[in-house]
């Protein structure tokens, strides 16, 4: 499965993003960013509150998929501009990170 596919079926909003075919092979939950550093994978779809600068640049240092902002936790104007500087896709959806990981572990 790709990254547009799943922002089809869980009707995820694009905050940022162009090349959406990017495939995806997991899921990883955390906010704690050194944490999630050392142990997300290449490929997972990220789930997190962060929506911060540093945040795009761990989701570049993890090679994941894409970031999905849970909670309609906010993405910073500076977070979008690096995001987009470094092709990182940034999702956003209304639900919490549980919701989106059992709704995630469905379909990959």
């Amino acid at each position: 499965m790709d990254v547009k596919e799943l922002a089809e079926k869980l009707e995820l909003k694009v905050l940022c993003g162009k090349n959406l075919e990017r495939e995806i092979s997991g899921c990883y939950c955390g906010d704690l960013l050194s944490w999630v550093m050392s142990r997300a994978q290449e490929g997972d779809v990220w789930l997190t509150v962060m929506g911060n600068i540093n945040s795009v640049g761990v989701a570049v240092l993890a090679d994941v998929a894409c970031i999905v902002l849970t909670e309609n936790a906010a993405l910073d104007e500076d977070a979008l501009k690096r995001a987009e500087q470094n092709d990182v896709i940034i999702l956003q959806t209304e639900k919490n990170s549980y919701q989106m990981a059992a709704a995630i572990s469905k379909m990959i």
